[in-house]
């Protein structure tokens, strides 16, 4: 099973999370990919993601995190055991999300968001140190990340698997030509 985590006012929607969802359905494994919207708490984000996982064994899962969405997948990896695909995570995510704190809107639709000032607190619960079993793991950074520093990333997941983009930017507008490589460290063959 895949569970895929968007970024931070993103949605299932978003370009990364279509092109999963249509390769899985194209291989016939639609049943094994939970892309949840994620509500703006992290520690209810967590609690969904929870919900979604329960009784998964960790040999059998893998989660991909973009953004926001990869600090959430690297603390779920450490809880659980399982693997882990991060997309220009987030590595202290409150850094950047301060001035996001108010009433917006989600990026794929007119839906409200609310980031609430003690949603802080959630994520500070939330944060790794420092990961165990690096072999766990496979990062994507792209140096042209316009929102987060990829050195951060690179030296967060030091001994990952790492794949660093010359250039790109933070959506990693070029994930189609990584997708079969995050799905084979998922575990899905592409020919399937």
């Amino acid at each position: 099973m895949i569970l895929y985590l968007h970024g931070f006012r993103s949605s299932p929607k978003s370009m990364k999370a279509r092109l999963v969802g249509e390769r899985m359905a194209a291989l016939g494994l639609a049943d094994q990919l939970q892309c949840p919207q994620l509500p703006a708490s992290p520690k209810a984000a967590m609690e969904l993601a929870l919900s979604l996982i329960e009784g998964v064994p960790a040999a059998e899962l893998s989660i991909v995190g973009s953004s926001l969405g990869g600090y959430y997948a690297t603390w779920l990896a450490e809880r659980t055991g399982c693997r882990a695909v991060l997309l220009n995570p987030a590595i202290v995510p409150l850094k950047n999300l301060e001035q996001h704190i108010g009433v917006t809107t989600q990026y794929h639709s007119d839906e409200p968001f609310e980031f609430k000032r003690e949603y802080g607190d959630e994520l500070r619960a939330l944060a790794v140190d420092r990961i165990t079993r690096p072999e766990r793991y496979f990062l994507i950074a792209a140096t042209g990340d316009e929102v987060l520093d990829y050195r951060d990333m690179v030296a967060h997941y030091a001994g990952a698997r790492q794949h660093v983009i010359a250039g790109s930017d933070h959506a990693i507008s070029e994930f189609p030509d990584y997708l079969d490589a995050v799905l084979a460290f998922c575990g899905v063959e592409a020919g399937r």
